[in-house]
């Protein structure tokens, strides 16, 4: 059985990375994808939003699941069902079968994204939380990259299908391994599943609302930004496919990493630094008095949630012009430097983001706030935003279409951002 908190982390982490391989691959290849299958702008949107569609809907049920049963089996067979999906994008025969395999894909991608980072959450010391979920979401531009790499490559030699195959095969051979995790013990939630009431508990808990609002903003401009970018890059600026993959992917990767290891120590040292401190007389007079200690407790807690927040609306405050820069430049040069420096900006948000999701609500509710946050950021975000940027690619030049993004970051900002009452402590 596999026990040790880092070796639990490493094998969740990989298996991320192949997540976020598995789900950009289609971006490296959809100009040729849109050539071969004749599909317009808007209709190579769609598939980014079918997969959302599997996603968000079935990771509320897979959250629900994940706090009353082990979770490791349902992880197991996302694993298996997302790679298996991915390998059938490449035997697609027309936009309805491809259509099908995305949206697999999402199913598949939600049960791993809603119970993976609460079982990291679990094994890993209160002190050093941020730090572990700063190394499961640093996947996400690594994988990200590997995606925009491994699709340019493989389909500059032999083809989109073939880099769909290449994509899912990992995934197939590795799901089983998640078997062997040695699940931590945890309070189970005893009550009889009820999605609709799980939802007006988490709605009821105000940071995590403030958490997630904001979420849905910078969703919907990273995932457009993300699925867009190779296209932009191809249509814009007249690279060569795999030249405008490898670039991106460059950048992606070397951005994505810096910001996410820089927003998980930052996380660390707010959460940890200078919080209210009972003194002994405090101390004394809490012996007898339970509640007075937990009520103090809570407010730490909430003070910390603050924190996590406002590193969030800074890190989108930076991206915001950095992106509109990068959109506006006259060269691939400028394009590039600029989207580096707004990249390692919006992923400082990654592990912070996630710990206000987990930290903000009781603990036997973790799996079905994950579950519930990943249903709003993409019905609120990213399920339209990429096929509405399309919509506007197909009438307009495509810089100005990409230019709605950083609206939507500089939104989160602005949402994240503690106000005077919330700030107070």
């Amino acid at each position: 059985m596999i026990r040790r908190p880092g070796t639990v982390l490493a094998l969740l982490t990989g298996l991320n990375l192949l997540n976020y391989l598995d789900r950009l691959v289609v971006s490296a290849v959809l100009p040729k994808v849109q050539e071969e299958l004749a599909l317009s702008n808007f209709q190579g949107g769609l598939l980014a939003t079918v997969f959302l569609v599997g996603y968000f809907l079935t990771s509320p049920i897979f959250g629900s699941l994940g706090d009353r049963l082990p979770r490791k089996g349902l992880i197991a067979a996302g694993v298996l069902v997302w790679s298996l999906a991915t390998m059938g994008s490449g035997v697609a025969v027309g936009i309805g079968s491809l259509l099908l395999a995305r949206a697999l894909v999402g199913v598949g991608e939600a049960s791993y994204a809603t119970l993976a980072p609460t079982i990291i959450d679990d094994v890993t010391p209160s002190r050093r939380k941020g730090r572990a979920l700063a190394v499961f979401y640093m996947a996400t531009p690594v994988g990200a990259a590997l995606g925009y790499l491994v699709g340019g490559f493989v389909e500059s030699r032999w083809g989109w299908r073939t880099a769909f195959l290449v994509a899912g095969g990992p995934g197939v051979l590795l799901a089983g391994t998640c078997l062997f995790i040695a699940e931590p013990e945890r309070k189970l939630a005893t009550e009889k599943a009820d999605l609709l009431r799980d939802v007006k508990k988490l709605a009821r808990v105000d940071l995590y609302r403030k958490g997630v609002v904001g979420y849905c903003a910078y969703t919907a401009a990273i995932g457009a930004f993300s699925y867009w970018a190779p296209k932009f890059l191809y249509a814009r600026y007249a690279l060569p496919l795999a030249t405008a993959n490898f670039r991106f992917g460059i950048v992606t990767v070397l951005g994505g990493a810096i910001g996410t290891i820089l927003g998980g120590r930052w996380a660390d040292r707010s959460s940890n630094a200078a919080l209210p401190k009972a003194n002994a007389e405090d101390a004394a007079s809490y012996n007898g008095d339970p509640e007075a200690a937990q009520a103090r407790e809570r407010e730490a807690e909430r003070l910390r949630v603050k924190r996590l927040l406002r590193i969030c609306a800074t890190g989108s405050a930076i991206g915001a012009p950095l992106a509109a820069g990068a959109f506006l430049s006259p060269s691939p040069t400028v394009f590039f430097a600029l989207v580096f420096l707004a990249i390692t900006a919006l992923f400082l948000n990654t592990s912070p983001i996630n710990a206000v999701i987990l930290q903000a609500v009781p603990t036997e509710l973790r799996a079905s706030a994950m579950a519930l946050s990943i249903f709003s950021i993409h019905i609120f975000g990213d399920l339209w935003s990429p096929p509405l940027v399309g919509l506007l690619a197909d009438h307009a030049p495509i810089e100005l279409a990409m230019l709605t993004l950083p609206v939507a970051i500089a939104g989160s900002a602005w949402l994240w951002w503690p106000r005077r009452a919330a700030a107070a402590t």
